[in-house]
Formats: structure tokens, sequence, C-alpha cells
């Protein structure tokens, strides 16, 4: 994420963010995520926001590796939580062979629609051989601003299993539902998990 807009909504109201969460307890999509990989694994939580998912992964034994382009967001995640956030945006991500899961949830939604490739790509060379993806994003159409000025990138089902097979991914899981956020619309969105082709 590099959108300056967006960057500074979260900077302004990580707070505020934080307190619209839920509860904190583990959501179906992180358990059965983390199901699927090995004890004490290395997790990169890439847009970690809160560091909330991290949190419940260092709780049950993970490694978490949670980064953000929110400086206000790394420092809440910090204070509230000693979780060693730190800044790092989709752009800078430049591991190989570090994790042995990805979990982007509702994050990479905030990057420009031609950037996605080299994204997922990205992604793909930081896991290791049989590493597993969790990509969170709304669906529809094209790129917008919502009324709190957050920019979107929206894809159909189709597009984002695209994008993980032309990454090296194959899909293993896919869940669509609706959900209203902070700007108050109740949106579609697709959850997919998918596993990095040795």
């Amino acid at each position: 994420m590099t959108d300056p807009k967006t960057i500074a909504f979260y900077d302004n109201s990580a707070s505020q963010y934080d307190s619209c969460l839920d509860s904190g307890a583990a959501n179906t999509a992180l358990t059965d995520f983390l199901a699927l990989l090995p004890s004490g694994a290395d997790v990169l939580d890439l847009g970690c926001g809160p560091a909330r998912a991290s949190v419940q992964m260092r709780t049950l034994g993970f490694r978490p590796d949670p980064v953000d382009a929110s400086q206000g967001m790394i420092d809440l995640a910090n204070e509230n939580h000693d979780i060693g956030a730190r800044l790092l945006s989709f752009a800078e991500l430049d591991m190989v062979g570090a994790y042995d899961g990805v979990w982007a949830n509702f994050s990479l939604l905030h990057a420009p629609r031609p950037d996605l490739p080299r994204h997922f790509t990205s992604i793909a060379t930081a896991l290791r051989d049989g590493g597993v993806f969790h990509v969170a994003m709304k669906t529809g159409t094209g790129e917008t601003r919502d009324r709190i000025e957050r920019f979107y990138s929206f894809v159909t089902v189709e597009e984002l299993q695209s994008l993980l097979r032309d990454a090296g991914f194959e899909v293993i899981a896919i869940q669509e539902g609706k959900e209203v956020g902070m700007a108050g619309t109740n949106d579609p969105f697709v959850t997919m998990r998918a596993r990095k082709i040795a």
C-alpha cells in the first residue's frame, strides 16, 4: 500500500479502527489457515493493522512477522502487544523462502490493480515450497475510494484465482460472503487459501 490518503486514514484512525474490530477471538478463516501450517511456523502478517491476528498466532505458538505501511498501525500494535511490528509496504517485500505462511487479510485490496501480479509473485517468493497464502479481498470490478477516502481495488473470484495460479499457487479453498466495514457499507468479499507449488 502506497496511497497517501489511505495511509493517512490508518495513521490517524488506528485506535478507532482497532475498536471497530471484533473481540479478538480467532475467526474461522485464521483458524483454518493456521491448521495448514507446521507447528511453530514462520508467518508473515502482511498489512497487519493493529496486529490482532499476529497476537493470536503468537499465543498458539507460531512466529508471526507483522508488517504494515501505516506507522500509526505499527505504533498501536507495538504499544498494545509488544509484537515486533515493523513498517513495510507491499512494494518493499523482498524476502526469499522466509515463511511457511502469509496472511494478507483485506490488505492487498488497497494496492492498485496493475500492481497485484507482482505483489502476488513477491509473496510466492517469500514463501517456502508448500507454503500457504491466505488472501481476502472485496469482489467487484475496477478501483474506487470509499466515503472515508480509502483506495480500493476490486477483483472477481475468477480474477483472484488467476492471480494466484499465475504466481505459482494452487487454490485449495474459497469462501465468499458480505461484511459491513468502517465505511458502513455491506460489501461482498472473497477469501482464498492457496499453496505454493514446489
